[in-house]
């Protein structure tokens, strides 16, 4: 039997990244069928006292989540869905396996929406909040689903949702398959709500 799940990502997160790799993997090896949506960083941190490079960061980021939102946004609930993953992909491969980081968003915009065929007017949303009303709908539905305590990713299952896993390398083959079996168990436990350890490596985009 097929199960859904639905993972919230913001484009820039580089855990949220290893966290899509590794489900699309697990997709090969279970019955799984994802939703991607968007929840947002820079909506996340809002009114938090942060380090200057961090906030300043956080300023670009609208960009993306922004564009994306755009962009999906007279479309059909199936088309949207489409569309959102292979901007996140778009994005993700500029972002994180090419190594841009967030210095360079908007011309990373502007070739993702070149790369999709899409209106390159849609660059401009990124600058207002046009479309901020929806975004932050979607950031709030990831945040009703774990509570204010958590970051990107979100990823909900059915009746059950969680923060992460935060996880590098993205496990492959049945190796996903089996972080997906266990974070299906510990999530669906009632009472459960954490397990962690200090990260003593960064992404390992490999």
């Amino acid at each position: 039997m097929t199960t859904h799940a639905e993972m919230f990502f913001d484009p820039l997160c580089p855990w949220a990244w290893m966290t899509s790799r590794w489900l699309l993997e697990a997709a090969q090896v279970r019955d799984l069928e994802i939703t991607w949506s968007v929840m947002s960083l820079s909506v996340l941190n809002e009114g938090r006292d942060l380090d200057e490079d961090y906030q300043a960061m956080l300023d670009r980021a609208w960009g993306p989540v922004r564009t994306i939102i755009a962009a999906t946004a007279d479309l059909t609930d199936d088309e949207a869905n489409d569309l959102r993953k292979k901007m996140y992909d778009a994005y993700g491969q500029r972002i994180h396996l090419d190594g841009r980081g967030s210095e360079d968003l908007d011309a990373i915009t502007v070739e993702v929406l070149e790369e999709l065929g899409l209106d390159a007017d849609l660059a401009r949303a990124g600058e207002t909040d046009a479309h901020d009303e929806a975004l932050r709908a979607s950031h709030q539905r990831a945040i009703d689903l774990v509570g204010d305590d958590v970051g990107t990713p979100v990823v909900r299952v059915e009746d059950v949702a969680f923060f992460g896993p935060v996880v590098t390398p993205a496990p492959k083959g049945e190796a996903a398959g089996r972080l997906w079996d266990g974070c299906l168990l510990v999530a669906g436990t009632p009472g459960f709500y954490e397990i962690k350890r200090t990260r003593s490596v960064g992404p390992d985009f490999s």
